[in-house]
């Protein structure tokens, strides 16, 4: 039970990080609207400066984090971060200008590396050849987080523009409670480790965690792993719209269907598919599963075959736990905070660029007056990237 109840809030405290961005998301339209009295053409824009600003805090602060968790511990690092973003909720439940949303989001962004630090501390608990069934766990996590907030996040909304925000913030603040009971320390003398600002800043840990044997290979899989699957979160409601005519209730369906099988993925086959075909092995696997799903959503033209496809592409999930638990084997213990925060910032950076190139993508292919009218495109260009990952992963040495 004490070694159960960490990580049940470890679980807890991803799948509150990813619950309370769905929470928020429907009712973000609706209250940009409200505060800055513009048209909805207007707070969609605000909509996406307000999601970069998130993503740029999260790209600088997720090395500094993991840093300091290595120094001074996880359970600082993650219980501080618990109550600023409790705080943070409440500030942008009472907010009356888009200033304050935009202060908000960028605190939000700092708040949100507490993955890397959960990731981490989960890291810490770990045996060699537990470390990537662990990380699907907190792929498990996510995975109902990202299924239950937007669910529970409109259901909220016709209650109020401001209730999923005090919603979220009870969360965050009943699992600060939670770990304060139940969470142990992980950082011991024998592996803390001084802080340090040149691997505390995203450029000069990436340097460091890149000088390891082999790492650079697998961190460049990463990347390109990341820039292509968000072509699913930034694309995919104007295309299923474009192409099949969804409604927002399909769409919502759709993102469900795709949570809550991504959440069995990892939670119920990476471990089996270790078992049988090794970690490297389910990596490639996982790459080659996505690969192969952006290539049919770019080609689709019945909408009926994709929704039957998406828990098909939900299984892909199994590569990333393996891929981190293959990096994760190549630091060292006092390292971890400080991987998982580089983690962090690259997701966080292909969150900064790849939308932009999949919007544009996109709207360049749905014109209908246009020289090629192709929606899928976006999922065709993320497949290429997606299938450059396989093939930089296929050719990275295997750790002797």
């Amino acid at each position: 039970m004490s070694r159960r109840l960490p990580i049940l809030f470890i679980l807890t405290t991803v799948a509150i990080d990813a619950m309370g961005f769905g929470l928020i998301l429907p009712v973000m339209p609706d209250l940009i609207q409200e505060v800055s009295g513009n048209t909805l053409a207007d707070a969609a824009i605000w909509g996406g400066i307000l999601t970069t600003a998130f993503a740029v805090t999260q790209f600088l602060c997720g090395p500094l984090i993991g840093s300091i968790s290595d120094r001074f511990g996880r359970r600082p690092v993650l219980l501080i971060s618990l109550l600023v973003m409790a705080a943070d909720y409440l500030v942008m439940a009472v907010a009356g200008s888009i200033w304050l949303l935009l202060v908000g989001r960028l605190v939000g962004g700092v708040t949100s590396a507490t993955y890397a630090t959960a990731s981490a501390y989960m890291a810490d608990i770990s045996k060699p050849d537990e470390k990537a069934r662990n990380f699907g766990l907190i792929g498990v996590g996510f995975g109902v987080g990202f299924v239950l907030g937007p669910l529970l996040g409109g259901v909220l909304a016709e209650v109020g523009t401001r209730t999923p925000f005090y919603v979220a913030a009870v969360l965050a603040l009943s699992n600060t409670v939670l770990g304060y009971f139940v969470l142990k320390e992980t950082v011991t003398d024998a592996i803390r480790r001084p802080f340090s600002w040149l691997r505390a800043n995203p450029l000069g840990a990436l340097y460091a965690i890149g000088k390891l044997p082999e790492l650079t290979k697998l961190l460049i899989v990463f990347f390109f792993y990341e820039v292509a699957v968000i072509v699913y979160v930034s694309v995919w409601p104007y295309y299923a719209t474009e192409l099949f005519q969804w409604s927002p209730a399909m769409l919502g369906l759709s993102f469900a269907i795709y949570g809550g099988c991504y959440a069995l993925s990892q939670g119920l086959l990476v471990a089996p598919s270790i078992r049988l075909l090794g970690t490297r092995g389910t990596v490639s696997l996982g790459l080659w599963i996505e690969t192969a799903s952006l290539v049919f959503f770019g080609m689709a033209t019945n909408g009926m075959l994709v929704l039957l496809m998406i828990p098909i592409t939900a299984l892909g999930a199994i590569g990333i736990p393996a891929l981190q638990a293959v990096m994760s084997r190549r630091v060292g213990d006092d390292a971890q905070g400080e991987l998982q925060g580089v983690l962090a910032s690259l997701t966080s950076l292909a969150t900064i660029i790849s939308p932009i190139l999949m919007t544009q993508a996109f709207a360049r292919f749905s014109e209908t007056e246009g020289p090629y009218y192709a929606p899928g495109a976006p999922f065709l260009f993320s497949a290429l990237v997606m299938l450059c990952a396989t093939v930089i992963f296929l050719t990275s040495r295997r750790r002797t």
